[in-house]
């Protein structure tokens, strides 16, 4: 807090400019490092809008976390952490008549010496600070009348019952639901979902999680390092060198030992609108269709060819491609229409298609945008349908096969690429809107002309 009104978060070794503010409201935000009550915003009044003001650009970094606190001794009950950036607590409203359960997607667990509850489709997640709290909830695998959950367990308020459920920790049951084991949780799509793949899917991703992504480095200080080459086995070793020629022996070899990532490009040659349909049609275009039965008795499925082997042909992978720089082509945000070899213009903000752009400049430590970010997204339900407990992993398999196939064509081409290992769920799903669930990315891959500098 500077003399001049203007206040700033520091986090992590950088500062978040929060603006300025009068003498009242910085004497009010001082309260936060222990707790301010949401209460005390309300109101009308110049020192109560300043300060939500103030809480709302605090909780668009997720720098806040909100506290509920027993009325009796002000101990804290339950810490939500968000998760998603902009998240605000919510509590839905409950009647006595409601009957509950646990969301299928939630699980408690140990994180250092706290218990969290967790989910995948939250937007915070809970720190269970009441052992009791924590016992109840175990209950709530079962559905639970709430009039009978406030009789039976008086840890669990009204308060805490509506964060859960409008964190979709929590669903709310009808009488059609049954013993809600399986139910879409309001969303039919769900269903197709096991738990353990769109656990991994979120939280191998970035945009609803608050954990580090990337090259942390987290076990340095533990553990060493593996070594690049594994030790051989023992035993003794047949030489396959004397059967190996020295040179590549066909032009396929040559492309495999030629191909390497490139990270920075040429923006005063950049790629063209040919040369781009030409890289699309090579990679992945469709390139004959299909109809086949699934299994006996099943109904007839739709089946396509394309340049890449995809599991079970399910080609689920679909490519957005955020344009920077391509001579022919304007800048903008498009989908690849395998099936008509076309480009469709989608409606992104330019804010948005510059943080698309900037995170992936930052993820393979770029001295700039790459010309065309081509997203990989996955419609999850075309592979979830048949496959169970691999669909994720079968996922993930294609996008390599894919990735694979992008670096030969751009070498083939004299192109440049490179794979990027990270993407953000939650901005894909806002530029395109989309459902994180129905269709979201799985991989990037960065294409343009590469610039002479090679690193």
């Amino acid at each position: 807090m500077q003399a001049d009104g203007s206040i700033a978060a520091a986090v992590g070794g950088y500062s978040v400019n929060l603006g300025q503010f009068s003498a009242a409201a910085i004497e009010r935000a001082g309260q936060l490092s222990t707790g301010l009550p949401l209460a005390s915003l309300a109101g009308k009044s110049v020192l109560a809008r300043q300060v939500h003001a103030l809480l709302q650009r605090l909780a668009r970094h997720g720098l806040l976390e909100y506290r509920l606190s027993s009325p009796h001794d002000e101990q804290d009950l339950v810490v939500l952490e968000p998760q998603v950036a902009e998240y605000w607590p919510q509590a839905a409203k409950l009647g006595n008549g409601d009957t509950v359960v646990l969301s299928r997607f939630a699980y408690l667990r140990r994180r250092g010496n706290e218990m969290v509850l967790e989910s995948p489709r939250a937007g915070a997640l809970f720190r269970i600070c009441d052992p009791a709290i924590a016992a109840t909830l175990a209950a709530l695998s079962r559905p639970q009348k709430i009039s009978k959950l406030r009789r039976d367990a008086a840890s669990l308020s009204l308060d805490l019952l509506g964060l859960l459920l409008h964190s979709r920790m929590l669903i709310k049951l009808s009488a059609k639901d049954g013993d809600g084991l399986r139910v879409n949780e309001g969303d039919g799509n769900l269903v197709l979902w096991d738990f353990h793949d769109l656990v991994f899917h979120t939280r191998s991703t970035e945009g609803r999680h608050a954990n580090p992504v990337g090259g942390a480095f987290t076990y340095a200080g533990v553990v060493a390092p593996l070594p690049a080459v594994r030790p051989p086995w023992p035993g003794k070793p047949i030489d396959l060198g004397k059967f190996a020629t020295p040179e590549p022996v066909s032009s396929f070899a040559k492309l495999l030992r030629e191909r390497h990532s490139i990270r920075d490009f040429d923006d005063q040659h950049p790629i063209t609108l040919a040369e781009l349909a030409q890289f699309l049609g090579t990679t992945a275009r469709v390139l004959s269709e299909w109809n086949g039965a699934g299994f006996d008795g099943g109904p007839e499925l739709t089946y396509s060819a394309r340049p890449y082997p995809s599991a079970g042909s399910a080609y689920e992978l679909e490519l957005y491609l955020a344009v920077s720089n391509c001579e022919g082509l304007a800048r903008g945000l498009y989908h690849y229409d395998a099936g008509g070899h076309a480009l469709v213009a989608i409606d992104a903000s330019a804010q948005q298609l510059q943080a698309l752009a900037k995170a992936a400049e930052f993820a393979i430590d770029a001295s700039g945008p790459p010309q065309v970010l081509i997203t990989i997204a996955a419609r999850f339900g075309r592979i979830s349908w048949k496959y169970s407990s691999i669909a994720y992993s079968l996922i993930l398999k294609d996008v390599g096969n894919l990735i694979q196939t992008f670096y030969l064509a751009a070498t083939d081409m004299s192109l440049g690429g490179c794979a990027i290992g990270t993407n953000n769920i939650d901005l894909f799903a806002r530029m395109t809107g989309l459902e994180f669930h129905v269709e979201g990315p799985v991989g990037q891959f960065a294409l343009g002309r590469g610039s002479r500098l090679v690193r």
